[in-house]
């Protein structure tokens, strides 16, 4: 099943990136992938431990999909940590909060939410890139998706006992977009922020503005990339990772050697969790197992 998720991700988001550069002046577009595009929207077992949800949203009158993992350790007689997962393109939720982030979840404590976005390309507020220059439909999309998350936050905020010092953001390619924008507009909301193979491009020109804003909030950021990406190509990257550098931000910066746009949400994970592990709202958090990064294989492989 992972390896049939990474081949999906892999796909999907090589041709998404060859559509985008395609119009624009970013970079000369990758090879096209050989088989054939996914069709939209894309659909995967769900992982049985997770909870399949939805709600009405006021908004357009009509129902929206979440999905939620409760982790045995959670209790109501207490602070319980919050991690909210944005899903790439194409899929729903379920892409991401599975397998491993589900087991890490479990293990730490967590409640784990996976908002849709409104739709399966809403972009989450930040800017939206659409196939073949068609016009954003609905206009008002990025506001929707954007209201659809923080409306699933405030529910699961509402429902469990959440700690508001220890509310994490994570996302994962358009959801790695997604996890920068809202990472910088909700910057009082959350304790850190991660991003794997985020799908920046139309914002990289604002790079220092927005991370300036994560500087001055003392928002900590980590971002996870694999060199084998051939869908957010790791030039894209580094060039926010560069300007974090500049800024003198508190950022920790993963590069699998062997990744690529698949693998890496699997295998960032352990150090996705022990980033957050590391921090609230307040400040870091001492630990005893120190963070390593930058490896020189995937961690599923040691």
């Amino acid at each position: 099943m992972q390896k049939k998720l990474n081949r999906i991700l892999v796909i999907m988001f090589t041709l998404l990136l060859s559509l985008v550069l395609a119009q624009s002046t970013i970079a000369q577009p990758p090879a096209p992938a050989k088989e054939p595009m996914p069709k939209f929207p894309m659909s995967i077992d769900p992982d049985p431990r997770v909870e399949q949800r939805k709600y009405h949203f006021t908004e357009t009158d009509e129902d929206l999909g979440y999905v939620l993992y409760v982790s045995s350790k959670v209790s109501k007689d207490k602070k319980n940590p919050l991690i909210v997962a944005l899903h790439g393109l194409g899929g729903d939720a379920n892409f991401i909060v599975r397998d491993r982030l589900v087991d890490l979840a479990e293990e730490g404590g967590y409640i784990a939410v996976g908002p849709l976005g409104y739709n399966v390309g809403g972009w989450y507020g930040s800017p939206v890139i659409t196939f073949g220059g068609r016009p954003v439909d609905p206009p008002n999309l990025t506001e929707l998706s954007e209201k659809d998350v923080m409306n699933v936050v405030a529910m699961t905020q509402k429902e469990f006992n959440v700690d508001e010092n220890r509310i994490y953001l994570m996302g994962h390619s358009m959801g790695g977009a997604g996890a920068i924008f809202l990472g910088q507009k909700y910057k009082e909301k959350w304790a850190a922020v991660a991003a794997i193979a985020p799908a920046a491009f139309t914002m990289l020109p604002d790079r220092a503005e927005i991370l300036t804003t994560f500087r001055d909030a003392k928002l900590p950021v980590m971002i996870v990339q694999g060199t084998e990406d051939y869908a957010v190509e790791i030039q894209y990257t580094r060039q926010w990772i560069e300007t974090m550098k500049e800024l003198n931000m508190d950022y920790y910066y993963l590069e699998f050697p062997f990744g690529d746009h698949g693998t890496i949400i699997a295998d960032g994970m352990p150090d996705i969790f022990r980033f957050f592990s590391r921090y609230t709202k307040a400040g870091k958090i001492k630990i005893e197992r120190p963070v390593f990064f930058n490896r020189k294989k995937p961690p599923v492989s040691e």
